[in-house]
């Protein structure tokens, strides 16, 4: 019998994304996490007594710009050399745009796949628990081919891992990378396939077992719940079970609120906070970002989307009462209509100008005209009014229905239309 940690896309010193501007963060904890999280797959390792570690990829997050980060890896993998693992890696589109990656010397416990063509790793230690561990690096970030018909013939008698960072056909939302089938990796005849690139774990397979262990911190709001690793117990008789490991040190949720039946904002701060506190009891012990999205026909639909910044500002101020030191609302979303069937505007410069705004998209030029506008202003303004704005000129489709219904929003609350049922 032996164990064996699974992992991938640790992505070292990646930016948490749309927290470290909000004051109150913690800013170094959150700088940190990635690192934080490698610690702990360390430190579990340890403690379980594993026989070896796989890394599928994407240790590194792009070419950063000197060896602090590289370092700090390879100290984390001498202290499981100090512990006697073995640690069997290979490098993702991520590892394979940095340069440094290439000449940064790691301790001898470590083994880094060849990029030229798929391998089997060497160390002895593996042979005398009867596991051969295949694989193949990634020679440039954007690897297009299928690698897995070029990988080695399973060895008789031993249990044959694959080890791939790919994104398998079907799969969404990551770049399309080494793709492959679930047939083509059934044919290899492998007991077990350990995939990196796609940060959502999954089991895909259980016979043979094909699994994205996911990565090991969330960075953002699509990265949400908990993060780890699996760890794999195999048998005498090469049956393996699995089970998930949280690592990560902090986590996204999200919050959608119905305001469809509510009456007041009060009513709508209560159901957060009541959602809110669902959240933690899910997630005890862990520091939570919150991205929040109002829906349904609303009441108070036109103050939401005219005051966003103010209504932001008060559901921050509702988590602080939640949990004053471990909730950070990352952004708001207000997605509501209006409860009404129909605004009496009448005839007139503002039934003008709603007709126009509403107009505009069956209108790409004038559009377009309105968006080049709005992309100069935004040259003109500082940093901390623009920077969640994105790209002016080549807005989604989303973004735009988003600002012409708070366009709408702002001209009737400001001139203050009358609305009818």
């Amino acid at each position: 019998m032996f164990k064996f940690i699974h992992a991938a896309d640790l992505h070292l010193d990646s930016p948490l994304l749309g927290l470290e501007r909000y004051a109150g963060a913690p800013v170094a904890a959150i700088r940190c996490a990635t690192r934080r999280a490698l610690e702990n797959l360390v430190q579990l390792a340890i403690d379980q007594r594993v026989d070896f570690v796989l890394i599928a990829g994407d240790v590194y997050d792009g070419d950063w710009k000197d060896h602090h980060t590289g370092l700090f890896f390879a100290n984390q993998m001498s202290r499981l050399r100090s512990a006697g693992i073995p640690v069997v890696l290979i490098a993702g589109n991520h590892d394979a745009a940095n340069r440094m990656t290439r000449t940064l010397k790691l301790p001898d416990n470590v083994e880094c796949l060849s990029s030229d063509r798929p391998a089997t790793a060497a160390n002895p230690l593996l042979a005398k628990l009867g596991v051969a561990i295949h694989g193949r690096s990634f020679a440039e970030p954007a690897e297009t081919e299928n690698m897995v018909p070029d990988y080695p013939p399973p060895r008789r008698g031993m249990f044959n891992i694959g080890l791939l960072h790919s994104s398998l056909i079907g799969t969404s939302g990551h770049d399309p990378y080494a793709p492959c089938s679930l047939d083509d990796l059934k044919t290899k005849n492998y007991q077990y396939w350990a995939l990196g690139h796609i940060h959502c774990r999954e089991v895909v397979c259980d016979n043979p077992w094909v699994v994205y262990s996911g990565n090991t911190q969330g960075r953002h709001i699509r990265e949400v719940g908990a993060k780890g690793c699996y760890v794999v117990t195999v048998n005498d008789q090469h049956l393996a079970s699995l089970r998930f490991e949280p690592l990560d040190v902090l986590r996204w949720t999200n919050c959608r609120l119905d305001a469809t039946h509510l009456r007041t904002m009060d009513e709508l701060y209560s159901l957060f906070r009541d959602q809110l506190m669902e959240e933690r009891r899910q997630h005890v012990g862990y520091p939570l970002a919150v991205r929040i999205e109002v829906v349904g026909q609303c009441r108070f639909h036109e103050s939401l989307r005219a005051e966003p910044d103010r209504w932001t500002n008060e559901f921050r101020a509702a988590a602080i009462e939640v949990a004053p030191d471990d909730v950070w609302v990352e952004k708001v979303r207000y997605r509501t209509t209006n409860s009404t069937s129909a605004v009496a505007l009448g005839d007139g410069p503002v039934a003008d100008i709603v007709n126009y705004v509403a107009a505009l998209p069956a209108d790409p030029a004038e559009l377009y005209a309105v968006l080049e506008e709005l992309a100069d202003l935004k040259r003109k303004l500082p940093y901390e009014v623009t920077a969640e704005l994105g790209d002016l000129t080549n807005p989604s489709n989303e973004l735009v229905a988003e600002w012409l219904e708070s366009a709408k929003a702002i001209i009737l609350q400001q001139i203050g239309a009358q609305k009818t049922e």
